[in-house]
């Protein structure tokens, strides 16, 4: 019983810790709360494979996975460290600071840290190594101790008083003092809770004011309009991924466990580095200003797998990228120019190398301030992002950017590339099945197979199916919006009875087709046909 209570005092000591670190939390930044710091510095230690794992399996849930598995583990902690404490208080308060110094250490050693990151697990630590403490000690001290015969403990005979739990500080065995560590049990939680709602609610309304200022964003025409989406460009197949992606819908695979909320009016861009004659420092208003571009652009992931959901396309409105450069002086390396690379810097840390070349070649690479009509949701970067067609995402689509820095692919590598991903990234030429779904039992007779083909910055030329195994049928392709986009296609199949195997492959206007070669995403994108088994009923 009394390790029961034991873990359960650790259990509240490990909630007070979380809490008074929410509440310290508000007054530093969000980031800086402990499960959100380990939570990081987990992320920024986990093999490339671990990492598409979670990608592959949780999808946009992976970051709330995560969390659970450390608020689990820091459970389990918090009991074992409880149950030590009943033996020796000093030394189960002593475990509980170790929590914090590894909360701080994870907090201000993120590349984006600060110091004051480390105050939130570190005021957290303190108090509730106090509150574990005060539990620990109140079991043992509910009784007297048997009368003293000549000096000597009658009950034992060998002179240590009768203590025999273990309790190094002087407590006494004695009778459990239920009541006595339920009131204070009670005190602790109803007090940690209050400070934790307190945190909630001060960083909810800091939060507001930087929504506030997303909202007040009216963003101009721009100067050049996106053409219109030409009429048959979306098929309207039931179950066929629509031609423009909803914001709600678009996918979202970053290491950000909280999305950064950045003021539009404190916002700055910093552009700097090798070969910039004239750096440049920016502000939002200053962006809109200028020329604004609208176009419609797919974006893929290279964590997409074979057949996966993390490509979506949009209509981004911003400023052109390469214009800006050339502005600052910036040559790219065909014109002589000393840098190869493009860091750009997000405010969570985050460094994403891009080559100069590709962003000033005249593709429509943006600083991009828009999604599909309105301001970028946070989610997405506000207040503003990179967008680059034709190379994935990971090197190229910094959100919350804050700093772009021209260097040298040989001087730095970006975080994924230190994590054993490529240098660059074209994105591959692929295709999906969106309907039938995998396992669908459709009826026999004309079946529409449909789905989405695209190679960004190349276009697609032809989309072709075939059932098992047999000869490739050429689809019959939407409307191409723009070689930057994404594309339609259907396939009529007079289906008969029986377990099908449907597959798919693309090819790209520059005449190559998809390889049937299934290779997994590390180190630049997965490539092979997606397939999908259906029984015809």
């Amino acid at each position: 019983m009394r390790a029961a209570f034991a873990a359960l005092g650790g259990l509240i000591a490990g909630f007070t810790a979380l809490c008074v670190a929410e509440l310290v939390a508000a007054a530093v930044r969000p980031e800086a709360g402990p499960v959100t710091a380990v939570g990081g510095a987990v992320i920024d230690r986990t093999p490339a494979a671990v990492k598409d794992f979670a990608v592959r399996n949780f999808g946009a849930d992976d970051k709330l996975v995560l969390q659970l598995g450390i608020l689990v583990l820091l459970a389990v902690f918090a009991m074992a460290v409880g149950v030590l404490a009943l033996r020796q208080r000093w030394s189960g308060a002593a475990a509980v600071l170790v929590f914090g110094v590894v909360g701080a250490v994870s907090a201000a050693g993120r590349p984006e840290g600060r110091a004051a990151d480390a105050l939130p697990s570190v005021v957290g630590a303190l108090v509730a190594a106090g509150v574990l403490y005060l539990l620990a000690g109140r079991p043992a001290a509910a009784s007297a101790p048997p009368p003293v015969v000549d000096g000597t403990d009658a009950g034992t005979g060998d002179g240590t008083n009768g203590d025999t739990d273990g309790d190094t500080d002087g407590g006494v065995r004695g009778t459990f003092d239920r009541r006595g560590f339920v009131i204070a049990a009670t005190a602790a939680a109803a007090a940690s809770a209050g400070a934790g709602l307190l945190g909630r609610r001060l960083q909810a309304s800091e939060l507001a004011g930087v929504s506030a200022s997303r909202g007040d964003v009216v963003l101009p025409a721009p100067a050049s309009p996106a053409a219109a989406v030409p009429d048959g460009a979306d098929l309207g197949i039931r179950g066929l991924s629509s031609f423009v992606t909803p914001n709600k819908d678009f996918y979202r695979v970053d290491t950000a466990l909280v999305v950064p909320r950045v003021d539009a009016d404190r916002w700055r861009l910093r552009i700097h580095g090798k070969g910039v004659a004239r750096p440049v420092t920016l502000g939002f208003q200053d962006l809109l200003r200028r020329e604004l571009v609208e176009r419609d652009i797919t974006l893929t992931c290279v964590s997409n797998q074979v057949g996966g959901p993390y490509v979506g396309t949009a209509r981004w409105i911003g400023v052109r990228l390469a214009a800006l450069l050339a502005e600052a002086g910036v040559r790219p390396p065909s014109k002589g120019g000393p840098a190869d690379q493009i860091v750009a810097r997000s405010v969570d840390g985050m460094t994403i190398g891009t080559p100069v070349e590709e962003v000033m070649d005249g593709r429509d690479a943006l600083l991009a301030v828009g999604m599909n009509g309105e301001p970028l949701p946070f989610d997405h970067g506000f207040p503003v992002r990179m967008v680059v067609p034709g190379l994935y995402g990971y090197v190229s689509a910094c959100k919350w950017i804050q700093d772009i820095e021209l260097t040298t692919f040989d001087a730095y590598d970006a975080y994924w590339v230190e994590r054993d991903w490529s240098r660059e990234a074209p994105v591959k030429t692929q295709s999906r099945i969106d309907t039938p779904r995998p396992f669908a039992s459709p009826r026999a007779g004309t079946v529409p197979i449909a789905g989405v083909a695209w190679a960004q910055h190349r276009g697609i030329a032809r989309v072709e199916v075939r059932v098992d195994g047999g000869e490739w049928h050429t689809a019959r392709l939407a409307a191409e919006a723009g070689r930057d986009t994404w594309r339609q296609w259907v396939w009529e199949w007079p289906a008969t009875t029986g377990h099908h195997t449907l597959e798919v492959r693309a090819t790209d206007r520059t005449g190559a087709t998809q390889t049937d070669k299934r290779v997994g995403t590390v180190p630049d994108g997965a490539t092979g046909w997606h397939s999908v088994v259906v029984d015809v009923t």
